[in-house]
């Protein structure tokens, strides 16, 4: 599910551009150039698989203290890269259109190469970011549970790819705002629980203190025997006997973030209402 979610909210923003893309070409006469943002997008795909491929068997091959170190690091920065990816979303939404349509237009008297590349790096940063996601979730985990990381991701990407067909029709019922919004506030506990795990992994190695190395030891919800334990703490970074710094680590970050981005999220514009006026109706 945490694969899902991420893939899902990542797929879904990488759709939408794609999606603005297209309509503005549909809106201004000019659907030959179709084919170009296609070629964009396809190449940032494949890219993103060559890069992700890359990494995984450079991280998965590292054991010992060197793989807890990264596996720490990589949650952190996941933490850090989800955190700005739901506040740049919150922040760009109002001009987003506007902005990939000037792009896409400079590009149009650029040529056809400019073109796809506007398509590709937008895109190319989703799935970079995507890698990220998915090897934070992975990396030291068993064989079959990054199987099934992989397949909630992909399960996630197809469900972005009908969302964002529907908004390219220009369906009127999909409340991107409350999408958004709701994936939000869900990506923000996650990202807490990477914080609790890179703090429990550099605790591991020595670099961060253990303080107090068991403020409560549970045995409901073992995330090693129970499939409802293993949801929670892929999920919610739930762990049934945390170390002090991971409790205050991960309530640090949820509780100010969490409001932050409530706060933020009630104020900006409507992205139902940028699909609305982007996407013709059909």
């Amino acid at each position: 599910m945490a694969a899902f979610l991420v893939m899902l909210r990542e797929g879904v923003e990488a759709a939408l551009i794609v999606a603005i893309l297209l309509a503005f070409l549909d809106r201004t006469n000019r659907r030959e150039a179709s084919v170009t943002v296609w070629k964009g997008t396809a190449a940032a795909v494949v890219v993103s698989l060559v890069a992700g491929v890359a990494i995984w068997n450079t991280v998965g091959s590292l054991e010992g203290a060197t793989e807890e170190l990264v596996e720490g690091v990589v949650a952190l920065l996941a933490a850090a890269l989800l955190t700005w990816m739901i506040f740049w979303m919150g922040k760009q939404a109002r001009n987003l259109r506007a902005g990939l349509e000037a792009q896409a237009d400079s590009a149009l008297e650029a040529g056809g190469t400019a073109l796809a590349a506007v398509a590709f790096v937008a895109v190319a940063r989703e799935g970079f970011e995507s890698v990220l996601f998915l090897l934070s979730t992975t990396v030291g985990e068993g064989e079959a549970s990054a199987r099934s990381q992989i397949l909630g991701g992909a399960l996630g990407l197809l469900a972005a790819v009908a969302i964002g067909y529907l908004v390219y029709k220009g369906s009127h019922r999909i409340n991107l705002r409350a999408f958004f919004r709701a994936t939000g506030f869900l990506i923000i506990l996650f990202a807490a629980g990477l914080v609790a795990k890179g703090i429990h992994e550099l605790q591991e190695v020595g670099i961060i203190p253990t303080l107090i190395e068991h403020v409560w030891e549970l045995n409901i919800l073992d995330p090693a025997t129970s499939t409802t334990g293993a949801f929670l703490k892929t999920m919610f970074g739930w762990d049934p006997d945390p170390s002090l710094l991971q409790l205050l680590g991960y309530f640090a970050y949820a509780i100010p973030v969490g409001v932050s981005f409530g706060r933020r999220t009630a104020l900006v514009q409507p992205v139902a209402a940028l699909a609305d006026e982007t996407v013709p109706t059909s």
